[in-house]
């Protein structure tokens, strides 16, 4: 969307749609939370807390909506899960560095 689309686009929308938009905004604040409150507890063990595959599904599945919100145009869309996926991504991260860390502790161990 070029600047000019982006202005027409604003001087078309009604007092009604900007509510709505404050609306989907709040709304995915909201929704975001829980992904906050489990993102700060996972960072304050230094591990993922939820089973793994639960990060796959939704990072894939982020990804998928990102790309819908995308060719939608919905702003609020595009933020909630574009964040969301920056979430995804470190708790994945964690997994890996979990799972190397235990691969090298098993090789490293001495036999008995």
């Amino acid at each position: 969307m070029q600047l000019s689309g982006l202005v027409q686009w604003w001087a078309s929308v009604t007092t009604t749609e900007l509510i709505w938009l404050a609306v989907g905004f709040t709304a995915q604040f909201m929704f975001s939370m829980r992904f906050l409150v489990q993102w700060i507890t996972s960072e304050r063990a230094r591990q993922s807390v939820v089973p793994e595959v639960f990060w796959y599904f939704s990072f894939v599945g982020g990804a998928m909506l990102l790309v819908y919100a995308i060719h939608r145009m919905d702003p609020v869309f595009i933020l909630g899960q574009g964040m969301g996926l920056i979430i995804y991504s470190r708790n994945i991260y964690f997994i890996w560095r979990e799972k190397r860390r235990t691969r090298e502790e098993t090789v490293e161990a001495p036999a008995e």
